[in-house]
């Protein structure tokens, strides 16, 4: 059968052979799903501290979130700061992406100090505070 049937053939409507319409839809769709690049986030609520010096930085880094109750989340899931070393490790070891922690203004400094120097220990090159441009 080819792309028009013969109206002299059977009588109806001559149909259009959609098939290879669907398939240019298909490859349309798998090329959208592959180049769309997700973004990551921690997964809780933060309040970001205001900054003047505030840059735009990758999206394509760790993000690590600090609760004003002092826990350690990453992608929804409390890792704790004895996590951050073992996670950053991982991580970098696919590709040297950049830390950044998302730290809440009422975050205990301490445990931020904590988790920078487990990031550093970890093997990061850079890492940044998250904040939000007064």
């Amino acid at each position: 059968m080819g792309k028009f049937r013969d109206s002299n053939s059977g009588g109806g409507e001559p149909a259009i052979d959609m098939s290879s319409m669907l398939d240019c839809v298909f490859i349309l769709l798998i090329f959208f799903i592959v180049t769309t690049t997700f973004i990551e986030e921690p997964g809780v609520k933060i309040n970001k501290p205001f900054a003047a010096s505030a840059k735009v930085l990758e999206k394509n880094s760790i993000f690590i979130a600090l609760t004003p109750d002092g826990e350690v989340v990453y992608g929804g899931r409390e890792i704790g700061v004895n996590g951050v070393q073992t996670l950053v490790r991982r991580m970098i070891a696919k590709d040297n992406l950049p830390v950044i922690i998302q730290a809440d203004t009422g975050a205990p400094a301490g445990v931020l100090v904590r988790v920078i120097d487990e990031a550093k220990a970890a093997g990061a090159n850079k890492v940044s505070v998250a904040t939000r441009k007064s």
